[in-house]
């Protein structure tokens, strides 16, 4: 068992600085880190993502989402694969009205004539509003929202995936699902107004790829802000998730353990977090040597769950969790899917500053 440290851990001024550049108004312009959330943003994203789901549930209420942003265009740079974040977030803007391109091969663009990529994105930066991408390099939508903070026109980015590193709109999401499976109720949550920690109490497992896994990362982060979370770190020795990550969930006082074994865990958790073997990352076939059935979640554990157990999965998943559990009332991973649109939804609207017209609407027409 790790323990946790006396000092509570403060942002490291390295990491300030960084959220700094991608904040504008106390709150995120550019989305590229999930450490520029803070529990009172993630709670306020929740309850947007949750007023945009009640206002589309009706013609009126859709015709009145589609006209915030309608006057705005998006590009979706996506290159490198994606099904459920690429639609997700094309779905999002067709939600708020906002006209979005795309490019999904390097291909198809003028990189093939030896364009520099920070050029391609120059132009692209011209014609668009917003820039939302995948990319296989870390760390480059980072610098993507740098390099045009410091342009004659500077527009918001968000990070759909950036390599190994992070992923915040899929931790959000994940976040947004816990939310409400821990509240014990799928039904909106804006009325309760997340008055208490919903995590106080609860173990969430992570189980399978940590070490390649950027959605395990970012979601970590976040949870680390809510005390008293005790989180399971399960994956086999050789793909455990980094010792940086380690040590911050160490610094911020949350109690952790890293084990090799989900079978003999599952009867503890609240939450299980499954993740595939990432083995695109594989330098020489290595992951092939690795028993992947110890972290597998199947259908004869089902009898071992927690009544209120949520089972994530960021998708696209293969042999370790069992298609038999997926009419259990404890497989979010569905919701999952549903709960990225509104919730990247809710992301766009913030950021372009119609949030304010989304709960205006909310309280006048939906609000008993």
């Amino acid at each position: 068992m790790r323990t946790m440290e006396s000092e509570v851990s403060l942002p490291s001024s390295s990491t300030a600085r960084r959220v700094s550049t991608l904040n504008r108004n106390d709150k995120a312009y550019h989305v590229v880190l999930a450490q520029q959330f803070e529990p009172g943003e993630i709670e306020q994203l929740c309850c947007l993502a949750d007023m945009i789901r009640a206002i589309s549930s009706s013609r009126q209420g859709t015709q009145f989402l589609v006209t915030l942003l309608n006057h705005r265009r998006a590009m979706l740079y996506f290159i490198q694969p994606s099904t459920r974040t690429f639609l997700s977030f094309s779905s999002s803007c067709q939600v708020l009205g906002m006209r979005y391109n795309s490019v999904r091969d390097r291909s198809t663009s003028s990189e093939v004539k030896g364009e520099a990529e920070d050029d391609t994105i120059r132009v692209l930066s011209q014609y668009f509003d917003l820039i939302i991408m995948r990319h296989p390099q870390e760390g480059f939508a980072e610098h993507v929202a740098n390099m045009l903070n410091q342009s004659t026109r500077p527009i918001p980015v968000i990070n759909g995936g950036s390599g190994k590193d992070q992923h915040p709109t899929q931790a959000l999401l994940d976040i947004y699902t816990l939310f409400r499976s821990f509240s014990g109720t799928q039904e909106s949550l804006i009325e309760r107004r997340y008055l208490q920690n919903p995590f106080a109490g609860k173990t969430v497992a992570f189980v399978g790829d940590l070490q390649r896994g950027r959605t395990v990362r970012s979601l970590t982060y976040l949870l680390c802000k809510y005390p008293g979370i005790r989180l399971l770190f399960v994956s086999p020795p050789e793909l455990q998730i980094g010792d940086d990550m380690l040590e911050y969930v160490n610094r911020n006082q949350i109690e952790f353990e890293v084990c090799d074994d989900l079978r003999s865990r599952v009867g503890e958790c609240d939450a299980i977090y499954m993740t595939r073997l990432q083995d695109e990352h594989d330098l020489a076939g290595e992951s092939k040597k690795i028993d992947y059935y110890k972290f597998s979640l199947t259908s004869d554990l089902a009898s071992s769950f927690k009544h209120n157990l949520a089972i994530l999965h960021p998708l696209p998943r293969r042999h370790e969790l069992d298609t038999k559990l997926d009419t259990l009332p404890q497989a979010k991973y569905w919701d999952q899917v549903r709960n990225g649109m509104w919730m990247r939804a809710a992301l766009i609207a913030s950021i372009f500053n119609v949030d304010i017209a989304i709960r205006d609407h909310y309280h006048a027409y939906y609000s008993y």
